[in-house]
């Protein structure tokens, strides 16, 4: 016999179909909404309803919006950002990463993701003609590509410089190399290799 409910299961497949959520978070997650208040649980349905219902993509940077443009965006038309520093990410969770480094006052593109051949993704599935109609009907002086420190987002960044280069935009990258408290000999080949590439004078 089952060990718990139709309603209960249901749910619990829901939750662990989500990324980064397996069985026992899952299970955690059913239980603690079981026992809380009937208004937690709608607060929460009603938040997800609402979120799926207003936030689209940025119509200039395909960041999430809940207006024509992103926060960012608008913050740049508000001379707020240095709108001539274009940062480039695959993902919008990506602009979230970034910006809680409080180091980048640009503005940013999201691709919609990396070139994989292997997963059938190419440039023309990504937002890379926007991209380059954006950098000729502005004033950009920097392109920083901040796709991920792997072969797909190498790839990527690699394509992408190759196309920006000719138009005289400076183009750069995320320097990459040993996270602060890391010891040497544990650091991976390709990791220290970036390192002493990325090295800087102090």
């Amino acid at each position: 016999m089952p060990s718990q409910s139709n309603a209960i299961q249901r749910l619990l497949d829901e939750f662990a179909r989500l990324p980064g959520i397996g069985p026992k978070s899952a299970q955690r997650i059913v239980y603690w909404l079981l026992n809380s208040e009937a208004a937690d649980a709608q607060r929460l349905a009603e938040t997800i309803v609402e979120v799926k219902r207003s936030v689209r993509f940025c119509e200039r940077c395909f960041n999430y919006a809940e207006d024509n443009l992103c926060p960012v965006c608008q913050a740049a038309d508000a001379a707020q950002r240095d709108a001539t520093l274009l940062c480039v990410v695959s993902e919008p969770r990506d602009i979230t990463a970034i910006e809680r480094t409080d180091e980048f006052r640009g503005v940013y593109h999201v691709l919609g993701g990396e070139i994989s051949p292997m997963d059938g993704i190419g440039p023309d599935e990504l937002t890379i003609t926007e991209l380059l109609q954006r950098l000729a009907d502005t004033q950009i002086r920097e392109v920083v590509l901040a796709t991920n420190p792997n072969v797909e987002g190498e790839t990527t960044a690699v394509y992408l410089s190759r196309l920006i280069k000719p138009l005289g935009i400076m183009t750069t990258r995320l320097a990459s190399g040993l996270p602060v408290g890391g010891d040497l000999e544990l650091a991976d080949t390709v990791t220290l290799g970036r390192a002493i590439e990325s090295r800087r004078e102090i």
